[in-house]
This record gives structure tokens, C-alpha cells and sequence, in this order.
């Protein structure tokens, strides 16, 4: 059995993105900063499939801003949302493949109270990083840690961490997408507090 704070090795990522995502549950996020230090055990994440997916980003090609998807797998891909949040992929598959996961929700086991600092309107520890965006916010990455390699001895890594007993491993929808809402590519650990709640896609009314 490998030591839970060992760095995944690039291999776990180059395989196919639906066999990834759910072994990346129980997974650990480790971002050192100036700050400190914050550790994320992933409970929820969503999978993308590039070309095969109308979800993905990757769907219609390549792009200035989705180019990391497009490169060797066990790299961070990070993106800009709704004018004022950042989301974070891990990219898997071989180079030119562009699939990746969205870290969805994690529980934040190490640096707690400088995760507390970063999410001033957390009502409690649960809510830390429950969503992608607050996940984010609680390790501070940023677009600038867009193409950082988490297999390195960087400032981002992923670890072994303590997957859960695949019993307790769910599937359903992913969240919120007008493309292909049906997919079953979301994965999250049961009951686990940290999962976020599931919202589909809501199209925007008319007016006037």
C-alpha cells in the first residue's frame, strides 16, 4: 500500500478519463503558497471527454484558453467562469486527447484555518471548499497555475491519499449543463458532507 502523502505518479493519470475520475475520490490537493500550506481531500468531481463530450470545453477544438487540456496528462488546467470564479482540472488521457477532470468539492484536512482566511463567508468547515469555485478559492490557485505539473515537486501536487470502498462511490449528472446534461460522468463519495448539492441546468427566460 502506498504512503497517502506519496505523489501520484503520472501514470495514474494517463488512462482514460472515466476510469480517472473516480479513483481521483479520497485523493489529497496539496497548494503551498507564501501563505501556507492547505491540503483538499477530494470527495466530488465531474469528468470531461474532449471531442466526444458537448460539455467539454475541448468539444470544438483548441483554443488559447483550453490549451493545457491538449497536453501530457497529470497537468492543471484553469479556467475563468461567470466573470468572477476560478475551476480546476486535472488532464489525463495521452497528449492531444483532450479530456480532464473538474475537482468539484473537497474536504480541506490540512490548513483549515488559512482556508477560513481565504473563505471569509463560509458558514462553517464543511462549506470550505463545497463547489468548485470555493474549492479553488480555499487553495488560492489561480489562471496562473494554469499548465502546472502536479507529478513535480511543484508548489500544486496530487497524492495518494485513502480512496473510499468503491461501495460508497456514486455516479449521477453532471452539474448545471446545457450540453449534454444527461451524462452520468459526476462521481462523489456517499453521504460525505463536503459533496455539493446537485443543480441541472436552468435555461435563462425571455423578457420583453
Amino acid at each position: 500500500m502506498p504512503d497517502p502523502l506519496d505523489p501520484l505518479p503520472r501514470s495514474f493519470f494517463d488512462r482514460p478519463v472515466l476510469e480517472v475520475a473516480p479513483d481521483l475520490l479520497g485523493r489529497l490537493v496539496v497548494h503551498r503558497t507564501e501563505d501556507g500550506t492547505v491540503t483538499a481531500r477530494l470527495t466530488e468531481v465531474e469528468a470531461y471527454d474532449g471531442p466526444n463530450d458537448p460539455g467539454s470545453h475541448a468539444f470544438r477544438g483548441r483554443s488559447k484558453r483550453n490549451g493545457t487540456m491538449f497536453g501530457p496528462p497529470g497537468h492543471v488546467y484553469v479556467y475563468f467562469t461567470y466573470g468572477m470564479h476560478y475551476c480546476m482540472n486535472l488532464v489525463c488521457g495521452p497528449p492531444g486527447m483532450p479530456t480532464g477532470i473538474l475537482l468539484r468539492a473537497a474536504e480541506i484536512t490540512d490548513g483549515a484555518e488559512l482556508a477560513r482566511k481565504r473563505r471569509l463567508t463560509a458558514k462553517s468547515d464543511r462549506e470550505l471548499a463545497r463547489g468548485p469555485a470555493r474549492l479553488v478559492e480555499s487553495l488560492a490557485v489561480t489562471r496562473g497555475d494554469d499548465g502546472s505539473d502536479v507529478c513535480g515537486d511543484g508548489p500544486l501536487t496530487v497524492h495518494h491519499g485513502t480512496p473510499p470502498p468503491k461501495t460508497l462511490i456514486r455516479t449521477g449528472p453532471r452539474v448545471g449543463l446545457r450540453d449534454a446534461p444527461d451524462f452520468p460522468w459526476r462521481f462523489w463519495i456517499d453521504g460525505d458532507p463536503t459533496v455539493s448539492v446537485y443543480r441541472p441546468h436552468v435555461p435563462k427566460r425571455r423578457t420583453g
